[in-house]
């Protein structure tokens, strides 16, 4: 008599089969653990891929570039007064950003780089800051419009920032001319509008002379606020027919008006006259309607 032997070597172990009977059911039990282990290893693989795509997915939108829109997309500028535009750009990576106007579809810059042959426009940009910007020096009117902030994505994307360039202006109420009742009243208000900064002082003069406040005739008061639009207003009580004439409202940074002053001593002068006549002719079809009627 002799026993056969056999080997069945799986997952490096030697699985060995003796005549005896004794290790009949080792070697099944061994083949089947094999097969587990491989299907296991088949959804850990696939999971792990399925995890890792994610993984990447997520990490190339997170590292995408994009703008901080936070700041205005509004801006106002004045006259002859440098503005500056500025967009925000958050993991730029190796891309560019560049400011395109649109009115012409004109490249204005390129990076740090200034592409326009106009020398008031200037690239501005710190390394490693976030911060791009387009300088204007000297605006005017016509700079006015859309500008975009563009990144050399596939396809590119881009912020529209809208300038409104202004000129400053001085304002007087109810101008050019105005009427005013002898005994009454003169009451002049000069607004300040557009101002880089509100004027540090406003004279008003009567026929190109300074107002003298302290002045024996009295009853002249100056009321100022300063504020995004600064307003003065100029009171005269108890008006004569030398208080007609030019009164010019001259704020410190900005270029003066004039209103023209006329004391009339009725209470419907002929110069305003114009005005009613105009009224009355707009008034008589009403008038005439309602005389029909009733």
């Amino acid at each position: 008599m002799y026993r056969k032997r056999w080997t069945v070597k799986a997952l490096g172990m030697d699985l060995r089969y003796s005549g005896n009977g004794a290790g009949r059911r080792k070697p099944f039990k061994m083949i089947s653990i094999f097969f587990l282990a491989m299907l296991l290893h088949g959804n850990i693989a696939h999971v792990s891929s399925h995890y890792k795509a994610d993984f990447q997915e997520h990490a190339t939108l997170e590292t995408d570039p994009y703008f901080d829109t936070a700041a205005s997309s509004d801006v106002t500028g004045l006259v002859g007064k440098t503005v500056e535009l500025m967009c925000k750009v958050k993991n730029l990576g190796n891309r560019t950003v560049s400011w395109v106007r649109h009115r012409d579809i004109h490249l204005l810059t390129v990076g740090r780089y200034t592409y326009t042959s106009d020398q008031r426009f200037e690239a501005m940009h710190t390394l490693h800051a976030e911060e791009w910007i387009l300088r204007i020096r000297y605006p005017q009117e016509k700079d006015s419009g859309i500008y975009e902030c563009q990144i050399s994505t596939t396809p590119p994307i881009g912020h529209w920032i809208h300038l409104t360039v202004v000129e400053p202006v001085t304002e007087i109420a109810g101008g050019p001319d105005l009427f005013i009742n002898k005994d009454s009243t003169i009451n002049l208000t000069c607004y300040v509008r557009f101002a880089p900064e509100p004027p540090s002082t406003i004279i008003w003069s009567h026929n190109h002379q300074a107002i003298n406040f302290d002045s024996p005739r009295g009853g002249i008061s100056l009321v100022t606020e300063k504020g995004p639009v600064t307003s003065s207003r100029l009171l005269i009580q108890k008006a004569i027919e030398r208080d007609s004439g030019l009164y010019t409202c001259s704020p410190s940074n900005i270029h003066p008006n004039s209103v023209r002053v006329h004391i009339v001593n009725e209470e419907h002068p002929a110069a305003m006259q114009g005005n009613g006549d105009r009224m009355a002719a707009t008034l008589l079809p009403v008038v005439l309607l309602l005389w029909m009627i009733f």
